[in-house]
């Protein structure tokens, strides 16, 4: 997700998108530990989506 289509979405929005995305990064590192997951990388890119929205969503109560 970019962060352009990231910064378009109210508070509220971000935050149910905030809790999706750590919910899957859960579930992500739970099959990565039991060997389970396929795509490896898929982790690195939910860490980097949960950053961004973490980081507007900081943005956005500051101002």
């Amino acid at each position: 997700m970019k962060a352009s289509e990231i910064r378009e979405l109210t508070l509220e929005e971000l935050s149910k998108r905030e809790e999706d995305i750590s919910e899957e990064l859960f579930n992500l590192r739970f099959q990565l530990a039991t060997s389970q997951l396929e795509n490896k990388m898929r982790v690195r890119q939910v860490r980097r989506d949960l950053a961004r929205i973490k980081t507007i969503m900081r943005e956005k109560q500051a101002q």
